[in-house]
């Protein structure tokens, strides 16, 4: 401590600092953990309370899941926090039973790579973050109830999690009702004969196997063959969310190959329609829903049928939005992991085939297999990337276009994919840039079937691109039964798709880019799957007295990793290394007695955790069933305004657009269509809230150097006397410039971190954190303690007479402008109006008790710790939190004069104040009379008077 502020604390040993601050934050902690402050009643259960505060509407306030990260918090982590605190407390303040909690969802990959590299087991290592994290997060003030906390790694919690997956694999969607029903349902449709089995055999006669393959093609929840994302580097499959544009993992960027394993899936295409329309009615940033809306992509168009030539029961099905240019298609293309592959690859080249069809191998099957292998090290989003050279190969079979009888060959090439549509194309290369741009390097024939608008001409030869339109006339498209020419592209649709059903090959049709959720992982550090194997590989579900299933104890829990380059590998799984617990003798409850079964060894992805977590918050120890009925419909039932429920508030970041958020809209779809839940969508309003971001500083070999030991010296960045580069990014750890709240906390306090992070800016906009800016929001808090306390005595100052008018109306323009800012969640300008009135208040010689109380509550949300102390001096004994709000008297809001301006010929001469209400009459009278615009007017008459009350007088001379 420096001489000055060791003799200023002398002088004032009541001052607000940051030592006083730690004593009075801490006091509050304890005060609001030994009283319940924060606990929000349910109307039922367990968690039922106060009549009272449960009949107060209900504010439903959630931060998105957060990961218990081993580095800790830093000052990034906490803004979405603090702000979902400062918006609950408000509402706390104006009359709402408001829920707000936070749990953790600790399940997942970096806990099990930092286990695998410390040789500490996951558990031990994510229950000591998640304590360092509720530590963090206590001393910030976060008013958070917290019996309703809990991690995803509990077996309390994960039992229910299971059981919502037996819930969805004994679940099939019923598109004639468009909900889902239980398999059973199903189950009695073949059974009766209703349903017809596939090869219409009775369903008594099938084997228990060949049920058990018909059901799974109609499970919400199924495992099949499918090719994934392999990451040898990682021992794992991913998702291809979590695989970045250049074809590597997300985590530890190792490359991902594409491979066919059998895996679990959920089938959330069923879905895609109701995840569309149901966008609409959610109060969610367009940003959002256009991404949400994108990655459903759904397209209507036709499915047609291409017979392959010599293969009788062969045919090439594809999807195409552009059916009208189906006399344009002059090849095909598959993906190279399309089933059919296999069965149409001749033995040999056909005769005439062309040296540039066949990549330079003797047979086709030997193109394929080495085309294959190329486009497994690619990613779909590498694959789908426009690039100048297109690769592919002839398989040496040909097909036939059913228009016009003409036989096509049929290629595979990378940039079709089986996770769009069919995994098949019909190319029409004069009206598509991909298929010309393929064309042109294959040598193929093109087309014109669509009528250039330019002066182009017809013969796609002489072009350098593809004619797009959907607003021209189709041409070169007659056929013996049905010709296209001279209609326009909708006209020439409609007619080639009724064409196509009369012969039943092909129909109209709805495609969606969405592709079914890969649901399995190769890891140790997720929920086991409840799902076990008989001898023949029929899956089993496990009845719900057997949950949880627990993750057993095992000595080697990570996954078996690859050389990363090494495409040709399969996982092994740490769970299948633990025979005790994979093979077991298990009675299922179906009167077959105990018998042998196999557990599955795959573990759920991180995602399953958080899909239902807003649920776990309101029922948090129910053991009975997944949540109450009446606390679920109390807390997110459908409202007026809300027709599909949901959480009130939920804030989080931008990045989890299609992954959390579309996987939890999927469960709690599938919830509610089951009778579960009242809420057809988890989350009914969602805020995207902004990052934090600060200087990255790197040395001459580009690595990140200590930002706490950067010099500035005349407009450059010095560190151990090398200059050094600035960059505003990421705040964290391994760029070495990561600030802790616990080092801002130590020096201002947490309701100065508080403030300043709610004072940086709009709360959905990124912003940089300057250290040396905090300073700002502390000497706001200092100057409000001295307008309350006397820094010398620690007495109360504010007196017991009534204010002024100017007081008075500084007062309520406050109040009434906080009111609408806390509603609109802009804290930074909350904050700017609590500094002007409390600016007002310092200027005042004696402070009215009134004006000094009101200027706490409305700080309260913001900085609670100085306003539960502030409002105990003051004379309460009651805790802040749950005082009323203060409310605006529109009289002292409005402006008691306006200033109006007058103008002549368009030049203002004279200047009024003016009531605010004053007519248009009124203040015509007022402007004609004033001595400067009679003066300015000298005489002449009047042509016009444009008055716009109370602001503006324009006058027009004759």
């Amino acid at each position: 401590m420096s001489e000055t502020n060791a003799a200023a604390e002398v002088a004032a040993p009541h001052r607000y600092t940051a030592a006083l601050a730690a004593d009075i934050e801490a006091r509050w902690q304890d005060f609001w953990d030994a009283h319940g402050t924060y606990e929000a009643p349910n109307p039922g259960g367990d968690l039922a309370g106060d009549a009272q505060a449960v009949a107060r509407p209900k504010k439903f306030v959630m931060d998105m899941f957060p990961y218990p990260s081993g580095a800790g918090l830093h000052v990034g982590h906490p803004l979405g926090y603090i702000a979902t605190d400062v918006f609950a407390r408000y509402h706390r303040m104006t009359g709402h039973n408001v829920l707000h909690t936070l749990g953790f969802d600790a399940f997942g990959l970096p806990a099990e790579q930092y286990a695998v590299q410390t040789g500490t087991h996951p558990r031990v290592s994510t229950e000591a973050n998640i304590e360092n994290m509720r530590r963090q997060l206590r001393r910030l003030g976060l008013g958070h109830d917290q019996r309703r906390s809990f991690a995803t790694i509990d077996p309390d919690y994960y039992r229910w999690t299971q059981w919502i997956f037996l819930q969805i694999f004994n679940s099939w969607y019923d598109p004639e009702a468009q909900t889902a029903r239980p398999i059973d349902t199903l189950v009695q449709q073949f059974a009766s004969g209703e349903r017809p089995t596939p090869d219409g055999r009775p369903w008594a006669q099938l084997t228990e196997s060949e049920r058990a393959d018909i059901l799974g093609e109609y499970r919400l929840a199924y495992a099949s063959d499918a090719p994934v994302n392999w990451c040898p580097g990682l021992g794992t499959v991913l998702a291809n969310e979590e695989v970045t544009a250049d074809g590597r993992s997300e985590r530890g960027n190792f490359p991902v190959f594409k491979a066919k394993l059998r895996q679990w899936n959920m089938r959330i295409t069923a879905y895609a329609d109701r995840l569309l329309d149901d966008l609409d009615e959610l109060d969610w940033p367009e940003a959002i829903k256009l991404q949400q809306r994108n990655w459903i992509g759904r397209s209507e168009g036709a499915r047609v049928d291409f017979p392959v030539t010599d293969h009788a029961d062969a045919k090439i099905t594809i999807f195409t939005t552009r059916q009208d240019t189906l006399f344009g298609a002059t090849y095909m293309v598959l993906a190279p992991e399309h089933g059919l592959v296999d069965e149409i690859v001749p033995d040999a080249w056909p005769e005439g085939t062309r040296d540039a069809w066949t990549g330079g191998h003797a047979t086709p099957a030997q193109a394929v297999d080495a085309y294959r292998k190329q486009a497994a090290a690619k990613s779909d989003v590498e694959r789908q990337a426009e690039v100048k050279e297109k690769t592919g190969v002839f398989t040496g079979a040909y097909a036939t276009n059913p228009v016009s009888g003409e036989r096509v060959p049929v290629f595979i090439a990378d940039y079709v994919l089986m996770g769009y549509g069919t995994g098949a194309i019909m190319a029409v290369p004069a009206h598509d840039s991909r298929d010309f741009a393929f064309a042109r390097a294959f040598e193929l024939p093109m087309r014109c079937v669509v009528e250039p608008s330019d002066d182009r001409g017809t013969d796609p030869s002489t072009w350098d691109d593809a004619f797009a339109s959907y607003d021209a006339k189709i041409v070169n498209s007659t056929g013996e039964s049905v010709s296209l020419d001279g209609l326009g592209v909708v006209e020439a649709k409609a007619r080639i798709t009724e064409w196509l059903e009369s012969r039943s090959i092909g129909e109209g049709t709805v495609n969606f880019r969405l592709r079914d959720w890969l649901f399995s992982r190769q890891r140790y550090w997720g929920e086991p799957f409840p799902i076990v194997y008989d001898e023949e590989g029929v899956a089993h579900a496990l009845p719900e007295s057997m949950l949880p299933l627990k993750l057993p104890e095992v000595e080697d829990y990570s996954p078996r990793t690859f050389d990363p380059d090494d495409s040709d590998t399969s996982p092994e799984t740490p769970l299948s290394r633990n025979e005790d617990w994979v093979n077991v003798v298990l009675d299922l409850g179906d009167g077959r007695g105990p018998r042998p079964f196999r557990r599955e060894t795959n573990t759920m992805p991180n995602w399953a955790g958080s899909c239902w977590y807003e649920l776990r918050y309101l029922d948090p120890h129910n053991s009975e069933r997944l949540v109450d009925p009446e606390a679920e419909r109390y807390w997110m039932g459908p409202r007026e305004g809300r027709p599909h429920g949901g959480v009130d508030l939920y804030v989080g970041g931008a990045e989890h657009a299609v992954l959390h958020l579309l996987y939890a809209r999927f469960w709690s779809k599938v919830l509610f269509d089951l009778g579960h839940v009242s809420s057809v969508e988890p989350f009914h309003k969602l805020y995207n809230q902004g990052m934090i971001q600060a200087y990255v500083y790197r040395d001459s070999r580009g690595i990140a150097v200590p930002a706490a030991e950067v010099e500035e010296r005349d407009g450059a960045y010095w560190y151990q006397g090398e200059q050094v580069s600035r960059l505003l990014g990421k705040m964290g750890k391994s760029l070495k410039n990561a600030v802790t709240p616990d080092e801002i906390c130590a020096e201002y306090g947490a309701d100065t971190l508080r403030l300043y992070e709610m004072a940086m800016g709009p709360l959905d906009v990124s912003r940089p954190w300057d250290t040396r800016a905090v300073v700002g929001q502390y000497r706001l808090l200092q100057r409000l303690w001295r307008n309350v306390v006397d820094e010398g005595t620690g007495e109360v100052t504010v007196v017991d007479t009534e204010p002024d008018e100017a007081t008075l109306r500084a007062l309520h323009k406050a109040i009434d402008g906080v009111r609408q800012d806390m509603e609109g969640l802009r804290f930074n300008t909350a904050i700017a109006k609590i500094t002007e009135l409390n600016n007002h208040v310092t200027k005042v010689r004696e402070v009215p008790r009134s004006v000094a109380e009101g200027l706490v509550l409305l700080i309260s949300p913001l900085a609670p710790h100085v306003a539960e102390e502030l409002w105990r001096r003051l004379g309460h004994s009651a805790s802040v939190v749950h005082e009323p709000f203060p409310v605006a008297d529109p009289a002292y809001v409005v402006d008691e004069t306006v200033t109006c301006v007058v103008q002549v010929k368009g030049k203002v001469k004279a200047r009024l104040e003016v009531a605010p209400s004053i007519s248009d009459e009124e203040l015509e009278a007022l402007a004609l009379g004033d001595p400067a615009v009679v003066a300015a007017l000298n005489g002449a008459g009047i042509r016009k008077v444009i008055v716009r009350a109370p602001k503006l007088v324009n006058i027009v001379p004759a």
